[in-house]
């Protein structure tokens, strides 16, 4: 959650209807080159998407990783000198690289740190020229704006919650927060033609093709330890943490197209430029650890019901669970909190229904003065009840949980309710990033003894194995360079 942004809690704008980042179609000329018309397009949203996913993370890796995204971004025809594309590094701990007409590719950098060498970076950033040079964007644009953009948040909502009714679009609408909304996915036949395209260019640029399959492996790997580590059933990610939900299916389709091809992987190169990349969250847009959420320039913090998890983006804090879903965020304040309070449900309710909760009820948490009411919404599987709960941090500055529930169940939240507080400076303070650290495997490491290292409490072996890319059975080798992720400023 990005410092100080105030936002009211609103459908994605239309306009941004028209990137598309993963979304459909296909045309015969996959190499045309970009026209004009397509790079002004670019060049209009290009502010807009830093904006949405983070800004742009400018360390001294960013400057490596656009210069392999250009290299792959020219084997596609789609122009002719690398001053033809822009390739940006996103400053988000999501997974996720996608790309818009005009030659725009994006990656976050949290994707950039599970690569284990720059052919699979190319791979994933050619992945993603490949849906651009298809123009699949374009093609899905026309009904992109004939429907509202509800996005997984959205589905999760009215599908689980409410059912396909009328109220549960609407207020799903309300909940479209976080930087992962803008860009729509595309289909299973679009995804395989953008990785068979993927594949082209890394054989064009000299790179193993089969980088392609191995990338989506370890992206395979982590969602299904993000599920572990999350208490989920279900190993996909959330469609509104990422663009591409299922690598699995993928990876034998990408392994066998690449064949017998091969070629370099540069592992070496890749994880000496990527060291020190910044991994996780970024304290200056709020951490995650386990359940609790702390913010150390807003100073506040909460913590997740038990069997909840949190996902951080760059308007809100989602927090889902299986007995209903929450965002923490922020909207105007002119320091009426029961005024507030009713404009959250205002927002929610949008144009076509009317959220008016029972009443406004006022008290104090944790010391800041609290306003919070309850709405119940009949929806076709059932009743809902709507929560906001609102904290005064300041004159002109507040915060509000929005809570959806099925109805007589919003108790689920009230610990988390209960639980937001002004964090000390101290305790702001003592808020220290994640980074990646590449260390040379000596004689005597083993997976456990470097697992220890890694700056966790839970899941060490694991996040190592995911983080490095090695299978159950894989070991390590003396002189053999791996990724840890340590504490650091």
């Amino acid at each position: 959650m990005t410092r100080l942004k105030t936002l009211a809690m609103t459908s994605v704008a239309s306009a941004s209807l028209a990137l598309g980042g993963c979304m459909g179609g296909e045309i015969p000329d996959a190499s045309a080159p970009i026209t004009q018309q397509e790079a002004s397009q670019g060049a209009e949203f290009h502010p807009q998407l830093l904006a949405e996913f983070g800004g742009t993370y400018n360390g001294p890796q960013a400057a490596y990783i656009e210069s392999v995204g250009k290299n792959i971004a020219v084997q596609s025809g789609l122009g002719d000198a690398r001053s033809s594309f822009t390739v940006s590094t996103l400053n988000s701990p999501v997974n996720n690289a996608f790309a818009v007409p005009g030659g725009y590719i994006y990656t976050t950098r949290q994707l950039v740190a599970l690569m284990n060498n720059e052919a699979e970076l190319a791979g994933v950033l050619g992945h993603e020229v490949g849906h651009v040079a298809a123009r699949h964007s374009q093609r899905r644009q026309a009904k992109a704006q004939q429907n509202t953009l509800l996005g997984a948040a959205g589905a999760i909502l009215s599908g689980i919650l409410l059912g396909d009714s009328q109220i549960g679009n609407t207020l799903s609408k309300g909940f479209l927060q976080g930087s992962q909304l803008l860009t729509l996915k595309f289909s299973r036949s679009q995804e395989l033609q953008a990785d068979e395209l993927g594949i082209e260019y890394l054989n064009k640029a000299g790179y193993d093709p089969k980088a392609m399959g191995t990338v989506l492996q370890s992206l395979a790997a982590q969602n299904a330890l993000d599920a572990q580590l999350q208490g989920r059933n279900n190993a996909s990610v959330p469609e509104w943490a990422s663009t591409h939900p299922d690598p699995a299916s993928r990876v034998q389709t990408a392994l066998t197209k690449a064949g017998g091809m091969t070629g370099t992987v540069n592992r070496d190169t890749f994880l000496t430029r990527i060291d020190g990349l910044l991994y996780g969250d970024d304290p200056k847009q709020g951490v995650i650890e386990g359940r609790q959420f702390l913010h150390p320039e807003l100073r506040l913090s909460f913590t997740a019901p038990q069997g909840f998890y949190m996902v951080n983006g760059t308007r809100a804090v989602s927090i889902n669970g299986q007995s209903g879903q929450a965002q923490m965020s922020t909207a105007a304040y002119d320091g009426n909190l029961e005024r507030y309070v009713r404009s959250v449900f205002t927002a929610i309710g949008g144009e076509q229904q009317q959220l008016v909760p029972a009443s406004v009820e006022r008290t104090t948490v944790n010391g800041l003065p609290a306003s919070f009411g309850t709405a119940r919404v009949n929806g076709s599987s059932g009743q809902v009840d709507v929560v906001v709960f609102a904290y005064e941090f300041s004159n002109d500055q507040a915060f509000h949980f929005a809570a959806i529930s099925p109805a007589g169940r919003a108790s689920t939240f009230t610990p988390m309710f209960n639980s937001m507080r002004r964090i000390s400076q101290s305790e702001a303070n003592a808020v220290v990033p994640r980074k990646l650290d590449v260390v040379t495997v000596g004689r005597g490491d083993t997976i456990q003894s470097l697992a220890n290292r890694m700056a966790y409490d839970s899941g060490k072996v694991e996040r190592f194995r995911v983080l490095n890319g090695l299978g159950s059975g894989d070991t390590l080798q003396a002189g053999q360079k791996v990724k840890l992720v340590v504490r650091g400023r």
